[in-house]
């Protein structure tokens, strides 16, 4: 019985991942077929609207602090209401204290990784934008 649970969630994950792959090839696709239809009637293209969309995909790859920071402040978050938990797990089954209590801890881990990383990133960011120049 619980191997069919853990069966359905590994393929809901699976499922869940290759959906958002073809979604975004997709709408990659959508955004590209003016242009691919352009160059097969063989009409002129605006150099200005083919860099527009190549720069585009470019831009949309360089990672965001601000996604980091929300996911820190919510497995922040989450980590310390898992370390209340623990506490009232500990009144009805003693046992269970310690592992949620490590489940806590795990996660205000990874919540702090997370934060670390919108640091991290935010300062490679200015500095890419300091060698850019202003206004780049």
């Amino acid at each position: 019985m619980f191997a069919i649970v853990g069966v359905a969630f590994w393929a809901f994950l699976a499922i869940s991942a290759v959906a958002g792959i073809v979604a975004d090839y997709k709408k990659r696709r959508l955004e590209l077929q003016p242009l691919l239809a352009a160059i097969e009637r063989g009409q002129q293209l605006d150099p200005a609207i083919v860099e527009r969309l190549m720069t585009r995909e470019q831009q949309a790859s360089d990672p965001q602090p601000i996604y980091f920071r929300i996911g820190g402040i919510v497995t922040v978050a989450s980590g310390i209401g898992l370390g209340v938990l623990a506490f009232f797990v500990d009144r009805f089954a003693s046992k269970g204290f310690y592992p949620v209590l490590g489940a806590a801890v795990v996660a205000v881990c990874v919540g702090i990784g997370l934060l670390i990383c919108a640091q991290v990133i935010d300062r490679h960011l200015d500095r890419s934008r300091a060698v850019r120049g202003p206004g780049v």
